[in-house]
């Protein structure tokens, strides 16, 4: 389970030798409740590998150390359903990846994946992995969005680290699992897990919110866990107004066109960045380029990339009121964690900064959340910290079984 990159490309090799076989099991019982209106609307069989082929194949690719967590083949879905974006109704996706043969009622995995700037970075269109596919080989159905502004959605600018657009792509995703268990015979228990880092850990504590403080979802969170999120906006905006260079400038970039985007600000990227960066920007952000693509077309120092008016507002306590405001309304600072939920954080995050998640988890028990833990991943980087966070998180959600 831990040696996510490799054991995920043995399961993509066998895309074109393997087909679906659709499984008789129970009538579903499904996670969600009923909703006035579906948003179910499609899904396509991907790949399906059965377990007689998998355990082999992972000994003889010396994982067998991690066989013992692979209990089933697995089967990866692209679905389609509906959600909203700016008050209106569009088509969304992301995979579902389903354990096949079991005969058990399954828990349900959320899995939010890190920051992507590609369209071909999206799960439903990457042959890279994240690392959360191989739960459905433990016993999970799991269900990975590719957000909006990705997959079917990829005509929207993404809205990055916006709250509302994060949460109703998860929570909605979960509700179309309905429709699509009882197309596939699948029976689920009362489990529901949401599992996310970098931006994963925030999308999974905005859904976290929406599903906790909106009973009318019909969904129940089990246990949440989430790691290295940019939960505090306006801590980082301090961050980025400290004088200091920031080493991934590409994030700062995505943000603020995506507040400018996504809440129709209309105000041009030549009053938020410098030449020629304003005009590079639009290409940049054409959902072809990767981060390091975009990281090496920009500058390092927020006073170089941003026009010297906005960056000087930035700083002043009086100016840029509504961008302020935005990223107050979207930190996730503000309620308290009713589920068991658990954050992680590398100490040595130069991206995220660690302390971002040091003031988030004071700030929740400070708002009444009780079944909350913080675990520092010691010299963790952003890029090294996800894999020490899922080996933690495997057999604690295993023990709610």
């Amino acid at each position: 389970m831990i040696k996510r990159l490799y054991l995920y490309s043995l399961l993509l090799a066998l895309l074109t030798s393997f087909t679906a076989c659709q499984q008789n099991q129970a009538e579903p019982t499904p996670v969600v409740a009923e909703t006035a209106k579906d948003p179910y609307v499609s899904s396509q069989l991907l790949l399906s590998v059965p377990l007689s082929t998998l355990k082999p194949l992972l000994t003889a690719q010396g994982f067998g150390t991690y066989s013992d967590q692979v209990k089933y083949g697995v089967s990866v879905y692209k679905m389609v359903y509906t959600t909203s974006y700016q008050g209106k109704e569009i088509k969304a996706s992301g995979l579902v990846c389903i354990p096949v043969g079991i005969t058990t009622p399954a828990p349900v995995i959320s899995a939010q994946h890190g920051t992507i700037f590609a369209h071909r970075e999206a799960p439903t269109a990457s042959t890279d992995v994240s690392g959360f596919e191989l739960l459905a080989a433990a016993g999970y159905i799991t269900f990975m969005p590719d957000y909006i502004g990705f997959g079917e959605s990829k005509n929207v600018f993404h809205p990055y680290y916006d709250q509302k657009h994060s949460a109703l792509a998860v929570v909605d995703m979960l509700k179309a699992g309905r429709s699509f268990y009882k197309e596939q015979n699948l029976t689920t228990n009362n489990k529901l897990f949401l599992v996310g880092y970098s931006e994963g850990g925030y999308v999974t504590m905005a859904a976290q919110k929406e599903i906790e403080t909106n009973p009318a979802h019909g969904l129940k969170v089990t246990a949440s866990a989430a790691g290295a999120g940019g939960y505090d906006l306006t801590a980082m905006l301090s961050d980025v107004t400290s004088g200091q260079p920031y080493s991934f400038p590409a994030y700062l970039a995505y943000i603020l066109q995506a507040y400018n985007y996504t809440n129709d600000w209309k105000r041009p990227l030549s009053e938020l960045f410098q030449e020629p960066y304003a005009s590079r920007l639009p290409g940049l952000f054409n959902g072809s380029n990767r981060a390091g693509d975009i990281n090496n077309q920009l500058h390092p120092d927020p006073a170089t990339l941003f026009a010297p008016a906005f960056f000087n507002g930035l700083k002043d306590a009086n100016k840029e009121q509504v961008f302020k405001q935005a990223l107050q309304d979207n930190s996730l600072t503000d309620w308290a964690p009713q589920s068991p939920t658990r954050l992680y954080h590398g100490t040595a995050d130069m991206i995220v900064p660690y302390s971002n998640s040091e003031k988030t988890f004071a700030a929740l028990k400070a708002r009444g959340a009780k079944n909350i833990t913080f675990t520092p991943i010691p010299g963790g980087a952003h890029n090294t910290s996800f894999e020490t966070m899922l080996e933690d998180i495997i057999p604690w959600m295993q023990s709610f079984k």
